[in-house]
């Protein structure tokens, strides 16, 4: 597991029959998986799908499941070409690690008076649906249901969802975030059982020694270096106070970092100032380096927050280019909350009409000298927070906020990425409701309106959902 490339969500398709229809309908089987095929063909625009060959026989389902996981797809979408016993596939599907969704559609939307008894054959998949389905919840698995014309527009959207959501919580199983030094001391929203996280959720947390980064540093290659330069100089605008040893030394510590995430398998990261100050070895805190990695893919989030780092990967799954932000104040007459930190932000949610600049920024954070800092305003349009609580035991919390980022004035003392949000429910309501759940100071930002992405995220996760 590494960054995330933005690849389609891979799911598999299970129909499922039994052969009691083969001497009656000859040619059934053969039917119904080109039904299966034209399924996969007409939503290949939203996910790359594999159909199984028909499922008769609970042998069947298990050899096509085990193929299923073998490939590593995200998710199931399991579909009735007829109707098929749930007993064939009830212990299979309650066991299975992937997110499963039952598609309870058939091939033709419309009952016409010239249906035969071969049409009811083919379309009288509901009843299957509704066997299979009860048979998972009496087995408490977690499952999805789309209902609906498998060629109409709803149907395209919310398997859209359910794909990027299923590819979402399956690359949770398979998260390694890395912390470099130690979270911030008495901070407590960002603390986590990471037993339970693991247990739960699936992110394994994994320490990094400093030592690593420093010596990650020494050997970076001059070659590696020069193309982060190179990148930086195509891309924004470049305070010419920068000089070649800050650009240079912070350009190493970029590439030092990438390095240990891709070598290691890491798909986010999070690094604490103050374990970077008081190591003695470094000039600078990485602050640009983590706002272009996050624009690269990679989770990231501040101060040890290993929690907010993997939603901000979640972010980049489930939706794509996610930004790590924190509120800072309120602004009661816009209705806003003003939104930044420290100088790391995804560089990718930046005003379309304004360069992004790279300054030279004094920073007395962590004692260090300037660190290299993306300056920019949030692109104005709709966008969502979100934030994960970490409750008793293996409970889990999602608090979301649809809103506005405004068209708003700058600010220009203000030296980091920065914009101001307003929420959809209004400021009060929305503060109000975000700490009565037990919301945290550390958010992942996407552009757009997505409380119904990360509520389907949350449903195949077992996280409890907040929309406020």
């Amino acid at each position: 597991m590494v960054m995330w490339t933005g690849r389609k969500p891979r799911i598999g398709i299970l129909g499922i029959m039994q052969d009691l229809y083969d001497d009656m309908v000859p040619g059934i089987a053969q039917r119904q998986e080109g039904y299966a095929a034209e399924l996969a063909a007409h939503l290949s625009d939203v996910a790359d799908f594999t159909p199984s060959k028909a499922i008769k026989y609970r042998e069947d389902a298990e050899r096509a499941m085990r193929e299923f996981e073998n490939a590593d797809l995200d998710g199931v979408m399991v579909v009735m070409l007829t109707y098929g016993p749930a007993m064939r596939v009830a212990r299979l599907l309650s066991e299975s690690r992937l997110p499963v969704m039952l598609a309870n559609i058939q091939p033709e939307p419309t009952v016409t008076p010239a249906w035969d008894m071969a049409d009811m054959t083919y379309n009288q998949g509901v009843h299957g649906a509704q066997d299979t389905a009860n048979a998972m919840v009496r087995a408490g698995k977690r499952f999805a249901v789309l209902t609906d014309d498998w060629k109409s527009a709803t149907f395209r959207e919310d398997v859209d969802r359910w794909a990027r959501a299923a590819a979402a919580a399956t690359a949770w199983k398979r998260l390694k975030v890395a912390i470099f030094g130690y979270a911030m001391n008495e901070m407590g929203d960002i603390r986590v059982d990471e037993s339970a996280l693991v247990r739960t959720l699936g992110p394994a947390i994994i320490s990094v020694a400093q030592g690593d980064l420093y010596r990650g540093m020494e050997a970076a290659p001059d070659a590696a270096v020069a193309d982060v330069i190179a990148f930086e100089d195509k891309h924004f605008e470049i305070d010419p106070r920068l000089s070649v040893t800050e650009r240079t030394d912070h350009a190493r510590m970029q590439v030092a970092i990438e390095k240990i995430l891709n070598e290691r398998g890491f798909g986010a990261y999070t690094a604490h100032f103050d374990a970077i100050g008081e190591d003695g070895r470094f000039s600078r805190l990485p602050l640009a380096a983590a706002s272009s990695l996050m624009a690269k893919g990679y989770g990231y989030a501040a101060e040890g927050d290993v929690l907010t780092a993997c939603l901000v990967y979640a972010g980049h799954v489930l939706i794509g280019d996610a930004h790590f932000t924190e509120m800072y104040a309120m602004d009661f007459p816009s209705d806003s909350v003003l939104m930044s930190h420290m100088g790391e932000g995804n560089w990718k949610v930046a005003r379309a009409d304004r360069p992004v600049k790279l300054i030279k920024r004094p920073l007395g954070i962590g004692r260090l000298a300037d660190p290299p800092t993306f300056l920019f305003q949030y692109q104005p349009g709709p966008a969502t927070l979100a934030t994960l609580v970490s409750l008793e035991g293996q409970r889990f919390r999602l608090v979301v906020a649809e809103g506005q980022n405004l068209d708003s004035q700058e600010l220009p003392a203000l030296e980091m990425p920065y914009g101001q949000f307003r929420p959809a429910s209004g400021l009060r309501k929305c503060l109000n409701g975000w700490l009565t759940a037990g919301g945290p100071h550390h958010e992942v930002m996407n552009l757009g309106h997505h409380a119904v992405d990360w509520k389907v995220f949350c449903q195949l996760t077992g996280i409890e959902f907040v929309q406020v």
